[in-house]
C-alpha cells in the first residue's frame, strides 16, 4: 500500500507490502456537525460548567487572552473572531484586550508570525504580544514546590481567557486547559520544576487522574485564576471538529473525552517497524518538537524493533539546552542518568529520546545533515522509503509494519498489554 507522510510543507511517500502491513493508525470516525468558526461559536453559546463569557467580563476590565505560539497547530485565527464578538457584546473595548502568545521555553516570534497566527482581524483590533519569561509576577508556590511565576500582563489582567488545542501529551496526559499558563506564560525555572516530574510512572500520555505533572499544572492555574477557556480538537487536516468552552477543568475534561474517541487507537500487537510522522508543519519544525511523534510511536514498536521517524526538522535541534545535552553526552544512556540526577528543561527531551533508544533503533528522515542526526544518537536516512526498505531487509520477509501518519496525535494501545 502507498502512503503519504507529512514532511514540513511537503510529503514523504512510502510503499508497504500488503503482507507486512500490520495497520495504519488513522483517526477514528466520529460524528461531525459544525466545524471551524461555526463550532467555536456553538461552544461559546453553550459553555460547560460556566456562564457565558459575555456574562463574566465587564466593561473596563483588562482582558488577557493566552494562546499558543507557532510550534502548535492551534488555529487562533479561527477562534478570535467569535471570541472578540463575545467580548464586545459585554461592552469590552478592543484597547482593553491583549492576545498573548505563550512561548514557554520557545523562541520569540516575528511580527509577521504573530499576525498570521492571530488573524488579520485580531491583529488589527487588539494588542498581540509574545510572553517574556523575564517579565513576571510571583504568585505563589504549588503544594509540589513549583513557583508560580506568570508573565506580567497576564498576571495583572482582570480576566484571563486561555485558548489551546487538545492533544495527547507525553507526560502531562493531555495538552490544553491550564497548560496555557503553566508552562505557557511561566518562567524557565517554573517550567523546569513542573516538568521534572516527567520521570514518574504516572507521567504519561492519556492519563489525567494521578498524573502529578497535570495536577501541578492545574494547581498553578487555580492560584493564578482562569476565568474561561476555549479549547479545540483538530482533525488530521487541522480543521476544528470540536470546541469546548467554559470552566477550565470541566470543559477541558469534556474535550479530552472527545479526543479519546478520535485518536486513541487499539492495536492487536506491537510491530517490528513503526513508520511515524508528526504530520508535517508546524509540528516537525525541529527535533525538539518532532520528538512527540517518537514518544507516541514507542507504544507501538516491539523491543528490539525500529522506529522510522519522519520530520523536516529544518530549524535543527530547536532548543539550546536540548542541543547542549546532546552535544555533551558520550552516549544515549548517559542522558537518562543525567536527567535523573539533574533535571533541566530542554535536557528532558534529550532524555526522552534516549529512553526510546533503550528498547528500539530510531531512524530519522529529515532535512538535517547526517552528522547532526548521528550526533543525536539516531540513524540518518535519505528518505522514508529508503529507511523502510533497509528495515525490511534487516527484519526479514515476515516483518510487521505499522504506519502512523499523524504520530503526534494518535496514541497506540496494544491490546496484549
Amino acid at each position: 500500500m502507498d502512503f503519504e507522510l507529512g514532511f514540513g510543507a511537503g510529503v514523504q511517500r512510502i510503499a508497504v507490502p500488503e503482507k507486512n502491513l500490520l495497520g495504519v493508525l488513522m483517526p477514528n470516525e466520529v460524528k461531525r456537525e459544525l466545524v471551524g468558526e461555526a463550532e467555536v461559536r456553538r461552544a461559546l453559546e453553550s459553555p460547560i460548567g460556566s456562564p457565558r463569557l459575555r456574562d463574566i467580563v465587564k466593561p473596563g476590565e483588562k482582558i488577557a487572552v493566552v494562546t499558543s505560539d507557532l510550534t502548535r497547530p492551534m488555529p487562533t485565527y479561527k477562534v478570535m473572531p467569535a471570541l472578540l464578538d463575545e467580548l464586545y457584546a459585554a461592552g469590552v473595548r478592543p484597547e482593553d484586550v491583549t492576545l498573548v502568545f505563550a512561548l514557554g521555553s520557545h523562541r520569540a516570534q516575528t511580527g509577521e508570525e504573530r499576525r498570521r497566527l492571530a488573524g488579520e482581524r485580531a491583529y488589527s483590533e487588539i494588542r498581540c504580544i509574545d510572553s517574556d519569561p523575564d517579565d513576571f509576577v510571583h504568585m505563589g508556590v504549588t503544594s509540589r514546590g513549583t513557583p508560580v511565576d506568570i508573565f506580567t500582563p497576564v498576571a495583572r489582567a482582570d480576566r484571563r481567557i486561555c485558548l489551546g488545542n487538545i492533544e495527547f501529551h507525553y507526560f502531562a496526559g493531555y495538552s490544553g486547559g491550564a497548560k496555557a499558563l503553566m508552562p505557557g506564560v511561566s518562567t524557565r525555572a517554573a517550567i523546569q520544576a513542573n516538568h521534572s516530574r516527567m520521570v514518574e510512572d504516572t507521567s504519561r500520555a492519556g492519563l489525567l487522574e494521578g498524573n502529578n505533572v497535570r495536577a501541578d499544572i492545574e494547581e498553578a492555574g487555580a492560584l493564578v485564576g482562569i476565568d474561561f477557556i476555549v479549547n479545540v480538537v483538530l482533525d488530521e487536516h487541522k480543521e476544528i471538529i470540536r470546541a469546548v468552552a467554559g470552566d477550565v477543568t470541566q470543559a477541558h475534561r469534556a474535550g479530552c473525552a472527545f479526543l479519546d474517541t478520535l485518536y486513541l487507537k487499539k492495536i492487536a500487537s506491537r510491530a517490528d517497524i513503526v513508520v511515524v510522522s508528526q504530520g508535517g508543519a508546524p509540528k516537525d519544525l525541529n527535533l525538539y518538537q518532532t520528538q512527540k511523534a517518537l514518544d507516541n510511536a514507542k507504544h507501538a514498536v516491539k523491543k528490539g524493533g525500529t522506529v522510522i521517524l519522519v520530520g523536516s526538522c529544518k530549524e535543527g535541534y530547536g532548543e539550546r539546552v536540548f542541543s547542549q545535552w546532546i552535544s555533551e553526552a558520550p552516549d544515549a544512556h548517559s542522558l537518562i542518568e543525567r536527567v535523573e540526577r539533574d533535571f533541566q528543561l530542554g535536557g528532558h527531551k534529550a532524555a526522552a529520546i534516549a529512553m526510546v533508544l533503550e528498547n528500539a533503533k530510531v531512524v530519522l528522515v529529515s532535512e538535517l545533515d547526517d552528522d547532526t542526526v548521528r550526533g543525536a544518537f539516531l540513524t540518518p536516512a535519505g528518505s522514508a522509503q529508503e529507511a523502510l526498505d533497509a528495515a525490511l531487509a534487516e527484519y526479514g520477509p515476515e516483518a510487521s509494519v505499522l504506519v502512523m501518519p499523524y504520530g503526534g496525535s494518535t496514541l497506540p494501545v496494544a491490546e496484549e498489554e
